[in-house]
């Protein structure tokens, strides 16, 4: 709703303001001093649309390195967190390879655990 709002309101702005850039083309023509009154009022106009586009800029190039800097830590972070999953894929793999060699019981070493008084815990049938 907002948008179509906005581009008749500029569409009107536009429309009626070139009548006024017309006449006031005209008047600076003819009347000198209305013309150096003018051309001062346009040359400080670009002076501050220089600095705006300066200062836009700069803006920019924070944000710019605001987003380098995240995607290096996102990078830093994802080599991190693939490392950390090859690690564990190695513990897995040798886990697996005890599992293999000595079998379930060998991994869950019921036969050697012992209770808190020191005497042996019962054996599993």
């Amino acid at each position: 709703m907002a948008l179509p709002v906005a581009k008749l309101g500029t569409l009107a702005l536009r429309t009626l303001s070139k009548p006024i850039a017309s006449r006031l083309k005209s008047q600076a023509a003819v009347h000198p001093k209305f013309r150096d009154f003018i051309i001062s009022i346009a040359q400080v106009a670009v002076a501050a649309l220089f600095f705006e586009v300066q200062r836009s800029a700069r803006s920019e190039a924070r944000k710019e390195e605001a987003r380098k800097q995240e995607l290096e830590e996102l990078e830093q972070r994802e080599d991190s967190l693939a490392k950390e999953l090859e690690d564990l894929k190695l513990k897995l793999d040798e886990i697996e390879r005890l599992a293999k060699g000595r079998g379930l019981s060998g991994i869950l070493n019921f036969k050697g655990i012992q209770g808190a008084d020191g005497s042996k815990a019962a054996t599993p049938a």
